[in-house]
């Protein structure tokens, strides 16, 4: 069936010819004027039919919701808000909905309502707005690895190893539970980053770019069960090597969606402003949503230290005068309310906090000289906190060692990573990049669950 997008007819290109349009009634208005939508860009097409010589029984079915097919002749528009429109000389209705059930109508829904409905949500403006950007920061972040000579590397999924030795995974297993399926205890991998360093010290540069899970009891905005993460990894990098490719990765795909697509932006730009209007002064974003993309792809990141962080709070005055909610000392992980403070109070601009206190990072991160700190980074943007997490590795055979003894990790459980220590070990670098985080900082959404398609968060796996 040949057809015709409605982002290619809403310019006058192509009026004078005739076209066949796909897609969902949005409106039908007087029995005349129905704004059909195909989910290609944001602004609906006006088709104009004859009164006369539709049949009723057939209005009667252009409601809300319905899928139809219309061909006829593109035109300029006589009326206002579009330059084009369809002069409809034939329209059938494919899929009916009906309208005393069909949940999502042209009114204000909230955004609690819409995760119910995920399964429909697409069809609303904003969030085929938000589900068009993240499609299009996904291939920004191939376009700029595929770019740099990155090789892409599918990891496991399924996997024996922990990470993070954080211990919140999900366990996989058969009907039967005495029965190993894969000859030992498996869960769902919470990074692949300890399988792309091996890609790394054979391909030069390499990067991940999928699926992982924390069976962390969470139900805050910033959390979900199963979210996409990017971790890139790079051999003969240090530290500032790393720091360099995530603020050029960033401003990569921050570019790339200010100039491809610029009205879904405005549009969750002007969505933004109406809904801060309700929000209490204090709890504004300072900036607008393409402004503070702009800034960041335009301004140098900020580096400091996690000790020059601590200090600078330690002798900072919080939001409205009142201390922090949590202490600031050193050897304490920041909490959102310090990140909050650094990015937008002190600096108005991405942070990177490098050389992490060694007991609250991973067993995997160099250690520095000082036998204190270790060689990690975070990126922190204004509205989201830590958007970016990464490390030098720890190359030293030896150090590695003494480190899987600190942190309780058999070496026999992961005696391929250390035998890449072991044969031609050197140094090397990178990051992660949550994914959905990535989202909600370029479409100004607030909670996490309405950036991912259908999420997956505790007592929640609908769809």
């Amino acid at each position: 069936m040949k057809r015709n997008v409605i982002s290619s007819l809403i310019s006058t290109d192509l009026v004078g010819q005739s076209v066949t349009v796909c897609g969902w009634v949005r409106t039908f208005r007087n029995d005349q004027f129905l704004a059909v939508n195909d989910g290609s860009c944001l602004q609906n097409l006006q088709l104009v039919l004859d009164r006369d010589a539709t049949d009723e029984s057939l209005r009667k079915l252009l409601t809300t919701g319905a899928a139809i097919r219309a061909t006829g002749q593109l035109v300029e528009s006589q009326g206002g808000g579009q330059a084009t429109e369809v002069k409809v000389e034939e329209v059938e209705v494919l899929g009916a909905a009906d309208p005393d059930e069909f949940p999502i109508q042209m009114k204000r829904h909230t955004m609690e309502f819409l995760r119910e409905k995920a399964h429909l949500r697409f069809r609303t403006s904003t969030f085929s707005a938000v589900f068009r950007l993240r499609h299009a920061l996904q291939f920004a972040i191939h376009d700029f690895f595929n770019s740099d000579g990155f090789y892409m590397l599918h990891t496991p999924i399924i996997t024996g190893s922990d990470a993070e030795g954080a211990g919140e995974m999900f366990k996989v297993s058969t009907s039967d539970p005495d029965q190993e399926f894969f000859g030992k205890p498996v869960n769902l991998t919470v990074s692949g980053q300890l399988e792309a360093e091996l890609g790394a010290m054979a391909l030069g540069k390499v990067y991940t770019f999928g699926p992982t899970f924390r069976a962390e009891n969470s139900n805050t905005s910033r959390h979900l069960a199963e979210f996409w993460m990017i971790e890139p990894e790079v051999a003969f990098n240090d530290l500032s090597d790393n720091i360099d490719l995530a603020e050029a990765c960033l401003k990569h795909v921050l570019r790339y969606v200010l100039e491809h697509n610029l009205p879904d932006l405005e549009f969750l730009a002007n969505r933004e402003a109406e809904a801060e209007k309700q929000l209490p002064a204090d709890k504004r974003n300072a900036t607008g949503l393409i402004e503070r993309l702009r800034s960041v792809t335009e301004g140098a990141f900020v580096r400091l230290t996690y000790t020059e962080a601590i200090d600078l709070l330690r002798q900072s005055k919080p939001f409205k005068k009142k201390k922090f909610k949590y202490p600031v000392e050193w050897g304490v992980d920041l909490q959102s309310e310090h990140e909050r403070w650094l990015v937008e109070k002190k600096f108005n601009c991405p942070v990177v906090l490098t050389d992490y206190p060694a007991g609250i990072k991973a067993f995997y991160m160099r250690r520095n000289d000082d036998g204190k700190t270790v060689a990690a980074m975070d990126v922190l943007v204004p509205g989201i906190g830590e958007l970016i997490g990464g490390s030098q590795r720890e190359e030293r055979l030896e150090v590695l060692k003494e480190k899987c003894a600190e942190f309780n990790i058999p070496e026999d459980h992961i005696w391929w990573y250390l035998d890449t220590r072991k044969f031609g070990t050197a140094p090397h670098a990178g990051f992660g990049m949550g994914f959905e985080r990535l989202v909600m900082f370029a479409t100004g959404m607030t909670n996490i669950r309405d950036v991912i398609p259908f999420p997956r968060a505790p007592q929640s796996a609908e769809f």
